[in-house]
């Protein structure tokens, strides 16, 4: 199931729209910022901060898990003046990448604002993570070989 199936319009939730702001690139959060009539008063809670998380992998993804390496990760928190906390990571040290991330994660839980976000940010986001991942599947399955095998007629 790709990203696009589990987060589409049907699909709620607060762990979709972490995972799309993640994705998110840093000028996609700018404008979203900038597009903003409103800018909400924001209080930093935790971060932002870098730091290391190590990375798990499993061989053909179904063995046994080893760890495979550490990544950087950016991560920050947030607190709206109404009081709705946000949340933000990002790969890499792009601290205000993650800031951002965190505040329109806060304002996605204000009913207020939810829908503006929705539709302004994580939709656009969403489609074009879309776009990028059926764009790598066709690439991919333009090189794929099938095998198959002939059995040969021994008398």
């Amino acid at each position: 199931m790709t990203l696009a199936e589990k987060n589409g319009p049907a699909a709620g939730g607060r762990k979709r729209v972490v995972d799309l702001l993640a994705r998110a690139e840093r000028q996609e959060l700018l404008e979203a910022w900038d597009n903003l009539a409103e800018k909400p008063a924001v209080k930093p809670v935790r971060g932002p901060e870098t730091g290391l998380v190590m990375v798990r992998g499993r061989m053909g993804g179904g063995g046994a898990p080893f760890n495979l390496g550490e990544v950087t990760v950016t991560r920050a928190t947030v607190r709206l003046a109404s009081g709705a906390v946000g949340h933000g990571q990002a790969l890499g040290t792009d601290r205000e990448k993650a800031r951002l991330s965190a505040v329109f994660d806060a304002l996605w839980q204000e009913p207020a604002t939810q829908q503006i976000i929705e539709q302004s940010l994580l939709q656009p986001i969403a489609a074009r993570v879309a776009e990028a991942e059926q764009r790598k599947a066709n690439e991919t399955a333009a090189t794929r070989v099938d095998f198959f095998t002939m059995v040969r007629g021994d008398d």
